[in-house]
């Protein structure tokens, strides 16, 4: 039995791991030129094929202290501008957004074998565009808002129980949006799509800007 655990254990596990990526192909002649419409294409695909949270993305900034920091959040918007999301200012990643605008996003639609590396500067949003984005929130979500001081140690879950109950007491059904609270938006310079592919022969084609257009070239995986 004790040989046994010790072949099934995550360590043994790992080493064994092995898919072949064959769904798909990506290339230049079927990709859009701007890479905003092929983001726009691959998204409507992962949303079409109902998976699992298509919205979710890895965000990654670096601080002060040069260490890198990683976290999932929600893509609510983009356009020509850029990619759009909500968050606390007040948190770690609005501290680290505020000492260093550079950073990075990335999707990744496991069931279509498919990821979107995206690098560039972030930006707040204007207010009324975060105010906007704050009204169409439901009532928990705007109370939760105000309740939790995102990022900083707290005592227990109760802290943030009590917190809430006050907010709601105090905002009633109107809570504003806290001045802390707010939208993002990364404007791309740098994007990369990813295809996997048979023998680890992945696609990969990056779009960078140069002299005001974008430059699309592929990768070796």
């Amino acid at each position: 039995m004790g040989n046994n655990a010790a072949m099934n254990s995550p360590k043994e596990a790992l080493a064994a791991l092995r898919k072949s990526y064959e769904r798909a192909e990506l290339d230049e002649a079927s990709s859009a030129s701007d890479p905003l419409l092929q983001f726009e294409r691959w998204l409507a695909e992962a949303i079409d094929a109902q998976l699992p949270e298509p919205n979710a993305m890895t965000l990654a900034t670096v601080g002060g202290d040069l260490r890198p920091s990683t976290r999932i959040v929600l893509i609510k918007g983009y356009d020509a501008r850029g990619i759009v999301w909500f968050t606390n200012y007040k948190s770690r990643k609005g501290q680290e957004l505020a000492g260093n605008p550079w950073a990075a996003l990335q999707f990744h639609w496991v069931e279509l074998e498919r990821v979107v590396r995206i690098e560039g500067r972030v930006e707040k949003v204007d207010a009324a565009e975060s105010d906007a984005y704050f009204a169409s929130r439901p009532l928990d979500s705007r109370i939760g808002a105000w309740a939790s001081p995102q990022s900083e140690v707290i005592s227990g879950r109760e802290v943030l129980v009590k917190n809430a109950a006050i907010e709601a007491a105090r905002h009633l059904l109107s809570p504003p949006r806290p001045p802390h609270w707010g939208g993002y938006r990364l404007a791309p310079d740098r994007w990369e799509f990813w295809q996997g592919r048979k023998s680890r022969l992945h696609d990969r084609l990056r779009y960078r800007r140069e002299d005001g257009a974008w430059v699309r070239e592929r990768l070796a995986p």
